[in-house]
């Protein structure tokens, strides 16, 4: 399970939309994020699928790579489509006791279940895609009018971007501390929730102790390299729009025009 996890992973390939400018993919994942809330009906949904995925098969990554990082997300999904489908009113298909399904309920849970699948799916390309310092020079020029406001943009640009490389760190971190501790005798998987509950303190104890001492190791690193933000320091690498960066927008414009479209007159 832990190495499903893709989210704060990057895939090296020699695609277009690996080539884009980090401001085009964000710009271009906000729009795609927007049109899964707008879309409705059969039409609006073939829409969407269709533009990811050729979203999907332009950027050259695999598809089960992407698809197995769903499996972390299974739990969400069932439990919203369970709330779903019990808690919304409407006419009874099948009664249990006080619940019942409706069809309001199951295409409900049906949509929500689509659009929480497509989000993370969605998402996981903008980082495949691009390396965490793309990323954050990417957001920080895109965030750059904020500073106006007294808006700390590469703070906030520093520390996503020291999330996401973290992400796969403690996942490794996490699977190495496990099998020491199954080899110790550890069980994390029978008994009731409480026993696996107390199992897992084993595993989170050492885990929080390395984050703490990356986290320390990290900061004094930044120390001793006179690290005192993103006044006046420049780019080793600028970012400039190119004609690709255009026409991506364009593409990505179009897209947006089609799922409103279809909205409005289906």
């Amino acid at each position: 399970m832990l190495r499903d996890i893709t989210i704060g992973q990057y895939y090296p390939a020699d695609s277009v939309i690996h080539k884009l400018d980090p401001r085009t993919k964000l710009t271009a994942t906000l729009i795609y994020v927007v049109s899964l809330f707008v879309f409705r009906g059969m039409a609006g949904f073939v829409a969407v699928t269709l533009g990811l995925l050729i979203i999907i098969r332009v950027s050259k990554v695999p598809f089960f790579y992407m698809i197995k990082g769903l499996k972390a997300i299974m739990i969400i999904v069932v439990i919203t489509v369970i709330f779903n489908l019990f808690l919304t009113p409407g006419e009874a298909i099948v009664t249990f006791w006080k619940l019942k399904i409706t069809w309001e309920g199951l295409k409900n849970a049906g949509f929500l279940t689509v659009r929480l699948i497509y989000l993370i799916l969605g998402s996981s390309v903008l980082t495949l895609t691009t390396t965490p310092n793309q990323l954050t020079d990417g957001l920080e020029k895109a965030l750059k009018p904020l500073n106006k406001l007294h808006v700390p943009v590469h703070e906030i640009s520093m520390m996503m971007s020291i999330a996401l490389r973290f992400i796969p760190i403690l996942v490794e971190e996490t699977d190495k501390i496990m099998k020491a501790q199954l080899a110790r005798g550890a069980d994390f998987e029978s008994g009731n929730l409480v026993k696996k509950a107390k199992s897992m303190v084993p595993l989170l104890v050492p885990l929080f102790i390395s984050a703490f001492r990356r986290a320390n190791d990290l900061a004094m690193a930044m120390e001793a390299r006179c690290y005192h933000g993103g006044e006046g320091r420049t780019k080793m690498k600028p970012l400039k729009y190119k004609k690709r960066d255009g026409v991506t927008y364009v593409v990505i414009a179009a897209y947006f025009a089609v799922v409103v479209s279809l909205r409005l007159v289906l």
